[in-house]
């Protein structure tokens, strides 16, 4: 049976490589609608290879020009449009790959829609993850992961009782500046934060992994997944990127899920779950052509960003909100050239000083805190 795919942020990395995925297995999948935002050229492309039935884009004059060209597609537009793909009634399956906390309202219309869900967006979980959980909950949604750590993390745990587990282990590659000290980071550019060594991603998220928020990100979407406390969950720096994330039992046995770095993969296992079908044109893992892997243990005064993080999922409540707002206007900024590298962190310390955290926070609340905090970051470096 052919399952109808719904995709958030087509355009994106992770987007065109669900798109791959699609087109690489056509009679498991079949693309119902997507979102996209300005590149009109490229959704024009998706549009004429997949044939969609609704396609959101951000501009209205867009909607309008697409739809005058595309007559069979419905085309929409806004934070609505955005709604209306992600909860589209003929879909079996969300694939939410935004960046940012813009996936956080489709994702809960989603869940109300009682659509599965693999999520990319891992800021949705940062923002309102207690919320977000409890709603899927409820409705008996499944939240499928589709990041390499939270998939390596759910593919360890099949089958073994989560009463056992000792703690959850995040790998990090490091990113793009692992080998520098904080007085070498003085002055770095946005195109070398932009060169990730193992990793194909977006912008944002190659950003985030330079400064080891993604990592600090992650931490706090693997508290909401796999309902674990912070302090059983650990992070490892290991450059290679081969071992994906580990759990460790009880027993003291680890699982690990092992894998060359394409982000394809963790994809596909979402898409497909619970089954695994061929990976097309995939590079499979050879570990005597690797050699050797290596690990340390991390450094959180060299990675400051990643204990910013630990410390606004434990304080909970709208504190991550607020790391997660002014992370991400602050690495807008960065890649501007308006702030230095090492500022994107020093903005999201000061609003968190700033913030008096709000617990058991609703919806509203959140969207509220996250408006606040980006005009306040704004304001600040005007």
């Amino acid at each position: 049976m052919t399952k109808k795919i719904s995709l958030l942020g087509a355009t994106g990395s992770i987007g065109t490589q669900t798109l791959d995925i699609i087109q690489s297995n056509k009679e498991q999948f079949k693309l119902v609608s997507f979102s996209a935002g300005m590149n009109i050229p490229k959704v024009k492309e998706i549009t004429a290879q997949f044939g969609p039935e609704i396609v959101s884009v951000m501009q209205k004059e867009d909607a309008d020009a697409l739809q005058a060209e595309f007559p069979g597609t419905r085309f929409v537009y806004g934070n609505e449009g955005l709604i209306e793909v992600a909860a589209h009634a003929r879909a079996d399956m969300l694939v939410n790959a935004v960046i940012g906390s813009v996936g956080l309202e489709p994702t809960m219309e989603a869940i109300r829609e009682g659509i599965t869900i693999a999520i990319a967006n891992k800021e949705t979980l940062v923002a309102a993850g207690d919320i977000v959980m409890e709603e899927a909950r409820k409705r008996n949604v499944a939240l499928l992961p589709v990041d390499s750590e939270h998939s390596a993390l759910f593919q360890s745990l099949n089958g073994e009782n989560p009463k056992r587990i000792s703690r959850l282990v995040l790998t990090a590659s490091g990113g793009s500046f692992r080998d520098l000290s904080r007085d070498q980071l003085q002055g770095v550019t946005v195109e070398q934060a932009l060169a990730h060594p193992n990793w194909s991603m977006g912008n944002k998220l190659t950003i985030d992994s330079a400064t080891m928020m993604n990592k600090g990100l992650e931490v706090i979407e693997a508290h909401h997944l796999f309902d674990m406390p912070y302090d059983k969950i650990d992070c490892l720096l290991h450059k290679e990127s081969i071992i994906h994330s580990m759990v460790e039992f009880e027993d003291t046995s680890v699982m690990a899920q092992l894998g060359s770095p394409d982000m394809r993969v963790p994809i596909q296992y979402a898409m497909t779950y619970p089954d695994r079908i061929p990976m097309q044109n995939a590079k499979p893992l050879r570990l005597e052509e690797i050699g050797m892997l290596n690990f340390e243990k991390m450094d959180f005064e060299r990675f400051k960003a990643l204990a910013l993080a630990y410390e606004a999922g434990r304080q909970g409540g709208t504190m991550p909100t607020v790391m997660n707002a002014a992370n991400e206007v602050a690495v807008q900024l960065f890649m501007k050239g308006r702030i230095p590298f090492l500022q994107i962190e020093e903005i999201v310390e000061r609003m968190m000083d700033n913030h008096q955290s709000i617990s058991s926070p609703d919806l509203e609340t959140i969207l509220e805190t996250d408006s606040i905090t980006r005009k306040m970051v704004y304001d600040m470096v005007k």
